[in-house]
Formats: C-alpha cells, sequence, structure tokens
C-alpha cells in the first residue's frame, strides 16, 4: 500500500547522510581535483594578507625599500593564480555538479516510471515532475562548489588560526570563545531551518501539481468559466509557499545578522587587547595589521558557513524526498528470479480471483473464465461492475488479491513482467498521443521500423485517408496529447501503432463509445483487422459491437452473472438481455445491421501489408 506523504515519517539525518556520501564517493575523484585546486586557490590567498606586515614593519618601519618589488610580484603572482584556479573550480566542479544532477534526474525517472499503478493514481503527476527535476538540484552543493568551498574556508580558518595563536595566543583564546558560542547558534539555527526547505519542496510540488492540471484541463475550465476558481486554489498554494519562504528568509537573514554580531564581537575585542598589546609593545603594528587580516580569514568561512549550510540543509531536504521515492518497490523488482517469456500461445485464464483496492471492500469475487488463443471476450455490465479493474488485472497493472490469473497454464505472477507486457497492445477510448509526429506516435512500441511498415500498418488502421491530406503527411505534428487530430483520427492512429507493435494479446478498452457513425465504421473495420489471431478483450458500452465475441462475460457487482455469445445471452433474457433492449431503444436508428460480419480488406492493401513484413492473418 502507498503511503500518502503527508503520513510518511521523516528519515533520520544518518540515512540521508549515507546518501549524500554515495553521491560524493561516486565522484570523488573530480572533487579530489576541485579540492586541491580550492587549497592552491586558498593558500595564495594567504599571500597578500602575509605580506602586511612586511610591508609595515621591515619596509616602512626599517626601510627596506629592496623588499618592495619582491612583495609586489609574490602578490602579483598570487592574485593571478587565485584567478585561474577560480576559473579551473567553476569548469572542474560545475560540470561535475550538472553530471550529477542529470544522473540523479535519470535515476529517479527510470525508478518512478518502474512504480505500481496504483502510486500514480494517489499522486499528482506535478509532485513526480518536482521530484525529478526540483529536488535534484540540490546536490549541487555537494558535488559542486559548495562542499569544496566549506572545506577550503575551514582549511584556510585552520591555518589562519594557528597564524594568529602565533601572533598572539591570549587574543586568539578570547576570539575562539566568541566563535564557539557562533557554531553553537549555528547548529540549532540549521536544525531549524532544515524542515522548512523540506516542506517547502513538498509545497512547491502540490502548486505545480495543481497547476499542471488546471493548464492540462483549461478547456474545462473555460467551459465551466472556472478561471476565478483556480485563480483563487493557485493563490493559496502560492501564498502558503510564500509564507514557508518568508519564514525560511527570517531564519536566514537572523543568521547573517548573528554572523555580523558575532565579527562585530571579534572586532571589540581585536580593538581593545590588540590596542594593548601594542601599547605594552608585546605586538607591533605589522603584527596587529597581519593580525586583523588573518582574523578575517577566519571569520569569512564563517558567512560562507551561514551561506553554504543553508544549501546543504536544502539539499538534504531534496535527498530525504528522493530516497523515500527510491525506497518503494517497483513492479519489476522480482523480475530477476522470474522466468523469461520466449514465446506465448496467449491463453489467459481467471481461477477464482478476488480483488479490492481498499480492505473489505472487493471490487472483484471470485471471478473465473479463460480466453483461448486468438478468441474474442467482451465485457459488459453497468458502470462499477469490475470490467476495468479485471482489465488492469490482464494487463498486470494489480496483483489478485486471492486466486490466480494464469498465462499459457503459469501463474501470471511468476514469470517476467517486461517480456508479458511486450506481448500486450492497447486501444483506449481516450488514446494517449505524444506531442512528436504521426510517424513518431506510430512507431512508439517500435522506433526502428521502416516508412513502409509505418505507411502499411496505417492503411490497414484506414489512417492513410486522412494522414495524406495533411500538408506533412506523415510529419505532421499531432500537439500535445494529440490535439490536433479529432477522436477517430486519434483512435486510428493508436490503432495502427497496436498492429505494428504486433501484440499477442490484446486489450480494447471502449475504443468507439464516443465517435460518429462514419468514425466508428472505419474504426471498427480496422480493429476487425487487429483482432485476428489475436487474444482479444474488449470493453464495449456499444452491445451491437461486440456481436462477433467469441465470449461475453456479463459483470455485476464484481462477478460474472452471465457468458456467453450474443444470441445465446439474448436468448437467455438476463441482465445482458436488459442492458442490450435498453441501449437499442435509445439507439435503434444508430443501429440498423443485424450482424457485424468482417468486411475483408482490400486485396492490395494485405498484398502490401505483407511485403513489408507487417503480420497480417491468413483470413484475411
Amino acid at each position: 500500500m502507498i503511503v500518502s506523504e503527508d503520513r510518511k515519517r521523516p528519515l533520520q539525518p544518518s540515512v540521508v547522510w549515507q546518501e549524500a556520501r554515495d553521491i560524493i564517493w561516486v565522484r570523488r575523484r573530480r572533487l579530489a581535483l576541485g579540492a586541491a585546486l580550492m587549497l592552491v586557490n586558498r593558500l595564495a590567498g594567504l599571500v597578500l594578507p602575509g605580506s602586511s606586515k612586511f610591508l609595515i614593519d621591515d619596509v616602512i618601519g626599517e626601510g627596506q625599500g629592496n623588499l618592495l618589488i619582491p612583495l609586489a610580484a609574490a602578490v602579483g603572482i598570487a592574485t593571478l593564480v587565485q584567478a585561474g584556479t577560480s576559473f579551473s573550480l567553476s569548469q572542474v566542479l560545475g560540470v561535475a555538479a550538472q553530471r550529477a544532477i542529470t544522473d540523479m534526474r535519470k535515476s529517479v525517472q527510470a525508478h518512478v516510471t518502474r512504480l505500481p499503478i496504483r502510486y500514480f493514481d494517489s499522486t499528482k503527476t506535478g509532485v513526480l515532475i518536482s521530484r525529478i527535476m526540483t529536488d535534484a538540484e540540490g546536490i549541487r552543493n555537494l558535488v559542486g562548489t559548495g562542499l569544496v568551498r566549506l572545506s577550503g574556508g575551514l582549511v584556510t580558518a585552520a591555518i589562519a588560526l594557528a597564524v594568529l595563536i602565533f601572533l598572539n595566543w591570549k587574543l586568539t583564546a578570547l576570539i575562539l570563545l566568541v566563535l564557539s558560542v557562533f557554531g553553537a547558534v549555528m547548529t540549532v539555527a540549521f536544525n531549524r531551518l532544515r524542515p522548512l526547505f523540506r516542506e517547502r519542496g513538498k509545497i512547491n510540488a502540490e502548486v505545480t501539481g495543481r497547476l499542471t492540471e488546471s493548464l492540462g484541463g483549461i478547456r474545462v475550465v473555460k467551459a465551466y468559466v472556472a478561471e476565478r476558481s483556480e485563480h483563487l486554489v493557485f493563490a493559496r498554494g502560492a501564498h502558503r509557499l510564500f509564507r514557508n519562504i518568508a519564514k525560511s528568509i527570517t531564519g536566514i537573514s537572523a543568521v547573517t545578522a548573528f554572523t555580523t554580531v558575532i565579527i562585530g564581537a571579534i572586532g571589540v575585542v581585536m580593538i581593545v587587547v590588540g590596542g594593548q598589546a601594542i601599547i605594552a609593545e608585546s605586538m607591533t603594528l605589522g603584527d596587529f595589521v597581519m593580525y586583523v587580516f588573518f582574523t578575517g580569514l577566519v571569520a569569512m568561512p564563517l558567512v560562507e558557513i551561514a551561506e553554504i549550510g543553508t544549501q546543504i540543509s536544502e539539499a538534504f531536504a531534496g535527498l530525504d524526498r528522493i530516497r523515500e521515492i527510491r525506497r518503494m518497490a517497483t513492479e519489476d523488482d522480482e523480475d530477476p528470479s522470474r522466468r523469461a517469456l520466449v514465446e506465448i500461445e496467449g491463453d489467459v485464464g481467471f481461477e477464482d480471483v478476488t480483488f479490492a483496492y481498499h480492505a473489505g471492500v472487493p471490487v472483484l469475487k471470485g471471478v473465473s473464465f479463460r480466453a483461448l488463443p486468438g478468441t474474442t471476450t467482451a465485457l459488459v455490465g453497468p458502470s462499477g461492475s469490475g470490467k476495468s479493474t479485471l482489465i488492469s488485472l490482464v494487463m498486470a497493472f494489480n496483483k489478485p488479491a486471492s486466486g490466480k490469473v494464469t498465462l499459457d497454464g503459469q501463474d501470471l505472477t511468476s514469470v517476467r513482467l517486461r517480456d508479458y507486457r511486450s506481448r500486450l497492445g492497447v486501444v483506449l477510448q481516450e488514446n494517449f498521443l505524444f506531442d512528436g509526429t504521426i510517424t513518431e506516435n506510430i512507431s512508439y512500441a517500435r522506433p526502428h521500423a521502416s516508412p513502409e511498415e509505418i505507411r502499411a500498418v496505417a492503411r490497414l488502421a484506414h489512417a492513410d485517408e486522412f494522414i495524406e491530406q495533411f500538408e506533412q503527411g506523415y510529419e505532421t505534428i499531432v500537439g500535445e496529447r494529440g490535439i490536433k487530430l479529432s477522436g477517430g483520427q486519434r483512435q486510428r492512429i493508436a490503432i495502427a501503432r497496436a498492429i505494428l507493435a504486433d501484440p499477442k494479446i490484446l486489450i480494447l478498452d471502449e475504443a468507439t463509445s464516443s465517435l460518429d457513425s462514419e468514425s466508428e465504421a472505419l474504426i471498427q473495420d480496422g480493429l476487425r483487422s487487429l483482432r485476428r489471431g489475436r487474444t482479444t478483450f474488449v470493453i464495449a458500452h456499444r452491445l451491437s459491437t461486440i456481436r462477433s465475441a467469441d465470449q461475453i462475460l456479463v459483470l455485476d457487482a464484481g462477478e460474472i452473472v452471465e457468458r456467453g455469445t450474443h444470441e445465446e445471452l439474448l436468448a437467455n433474457g438476463g441482465l445482458y438481455r436488459r442492458l442490450y433492449d435498453k441501449q437499442y431503444r435509445l439507439e435503434h436508428d444508430r443501429f440498423v445491421n443485424p450482424g457485424e460480419d468482417p468486411v475483408p480488406e482490400s486485396p492490395d492493401v494485405v498484398r502490401e501489408a505483407r511485403r513489408v513484413g507487417v503480420r497480417v492473418p491468413r483470413d484475411l
């Protein structure tokens, strides 16, 4: 069972840190190179403050002018080294960060697409997009310049601290006391900020999800004049996000302000204690100026800690959410231990199958039947009777609570899911087309199909009739979800796609229920071509379209209450007869032919299809 995100327990920091370590370890060589460049950069940065003592005490104080040029040269060379290493760092670590983000996105996307269908039924698309695209961004601060900058700053601070102890250990002890207070406050601050960042990702995903829905259903929004209500929904989400960000900004601002106070406190200590040391002549003026510079090198990482620490906290929050998804079992986790499918007959059976989406509320109850290879099984019944659920079990989208679904006598759970699904073909009532060309959509299951094969299946599906009328022909862009095509045109493209996939088991889920008579006649012709020689399951609200089915299963309240052929069920006078009579009275003008005798395809079309390698049943 998929637990809602709101009710999941937060992960332990140690678990997330393990994930972070794994990411860092994979890129350890590039990070090591970056760390070396950062160390050179920071060491070069010590030259300028270090030269101040010699400039003041030796060159100015003692008049050693011969040291002026060497000091200037050393500072100039150090500056060039700093510039070069800074540029190299951006190239080395910037590329590493982007590669890490790309790898993470690919990994999460691959995992998400393999999750069970029930997860997608309970999770908004926008949430998943946020997990894949946004949460992965945070790891740039682990494998990019963030972590290395933090490490480099700490190295610089350590070296500078050693110099400070050498110059005046008493003053340094007081400064360390102030810094320990800063460290304690920062620890508390980050513990409070991290939940805010985690909550921000959740809110952002919810707002994105709703926005995706409203834009995807913009025609419904406009048809019901619901622009204002959608605006209000989005505004509420945006304000929740705003409040979260405002709290985060307040927390970060407080940390920054406290950092300023700490730096000011260090300045006060230096003025009082350092001034007294100069007066007592235990420090020279050059020592004091050098001390001031090196104190800045200790204090500067404090600012970086405030900035980078916040970014790393945000990265950890993103890893929290990503790890939650990656911990979920995918539907093909057990494939390596299952039997491979080499060839199948297409004999599908249900043996006393019971299924429930929610415990105690069965949707299917003790369903048993057998669909022999090459036959057509039609499913009819009132809405909510379990037809779509039964089909979802055939497609292995769900598993029975009890009983079993078999394929050629084998339990479907014992064979590899990928092998089984590769033998399935689906034509739905609302077929999904991708925003690409007609060629790309037809060849979706076989991307490397030849143009001749694509044209042949289009002719079998009667799709060539409208495709060739387009200016761009098969290279016509269909738009998002195929919006530039009519419903009938989309269906014919879907049928062509299924013919090209050459499935052994075919699912037709209300494939013609919303079409006009002309479109339905063409599509039924294409469906007859597609069904022959394949084990076919049909859900149809229009009972006249399934007269030629080998068996019709009538479902009611999750049980098979009748089964037989069209003529047998009409003669029985049961639920099927009542459904048929009711529909016939409503649509008798639409269905005037008593039979559904197959209309043979044109011999020329069949010959051409066989010539290019498309499998066409022998009886065509």
